[in-house]
């Protein structure tokens, strides 16, 4: 079956750096578009970005643009997300799942998560 596992959260600071990976397996990763996607504290999902089947068009949220880099393996079946500059409001629970965009992500495929905390 679908299986994603996200991992490398943790506490950051301020302007810190994390990087986020998401194991996929159960399916054909090169087949599929991916995206992250967060969720904080009392507030609900939020798409941060997507990737395309190839790894050759990325797409950003306003809120993390210029800030997050998100890339894939096709042959590791591994998705990643470079998160730098890490602000407070970062502060989430991170998903992976399918999809591209804002619009198409499925949040319904998604795993179990990764915490990253941005505090001081």
């Amino acid at each position: 079956q679908v299986r994603l596992v996200e991992s490398g959260g943790g506490l950051a600071q301020p302007g810190g750096s994390l990087s986020l990976s998401c194991a996929a397996s159960g399916f054909t990763f090169s087949n599929y578009a991916m995206s992250w996607a967060r969720q904080a504290p009392g507030k609900g999902l939020e798409w941060v970005s997507g990737i395309s089947r190839r790894g050759s068009d990325q797409y950003y949220a306003d809120s993390v643009k210029g800030r997050f880099t998100i890339s894939r393996d096709n042959a590791k079946n591994t998705l990643y997300l470079q998160m730098n500059s890490l602000k407070p409001e970062d502060t989430a629970l991170y998903y992976c799942a399918e999809g591209l965009t804002m619009t198409s992500v499925r949040y319904d495929s998604r795993g179990q998560g990764t915490q990253v905390t941005v505090s001081s």
